[in-house]
């Protein structure tokens, strides 16, 4: 491979935020904050939504509100379409 021309392909750390669940996994992605995880230092990836959190892969729906848009639908569909219990 040609030298210089790719990016650092290193293990990172994805943190789901809404759970506080975390992950390694070897990314390009650059990023400013990092985390001590598992005694090492990793560069650090905020997520809102992973699969430890989705309601795809849960079966709850966990509601993530950004800027009233949950209410909003809410108030235009009511409770029709969402087919996943609501998480307390």
């Amino acid at each position: 491979m040609k030298e210089g021309i790719h990016p650092d392909y290193r293990e990172v750390v994805f943190q789901d935020m809404s759970n506080d669940w975390k992950f390694i996994t070897r990314s390009t992605i650059q990023t400013k904050e990092t985390i001590e995880f598992e005694g090492k230092q990793y560069p650090l990836i905020k997520l809102e939504v992973t699969s430890e959190s989705h309601p795809f892969y849960t079966g709850k729906h966990k509601i993530v509100d950004t800027a009233g848009r949950v209410d909003k639908f809410r108030k235009k569909f009511g409770s029709v379409g969402s087919k996943t219990q609501v998480a307390e």
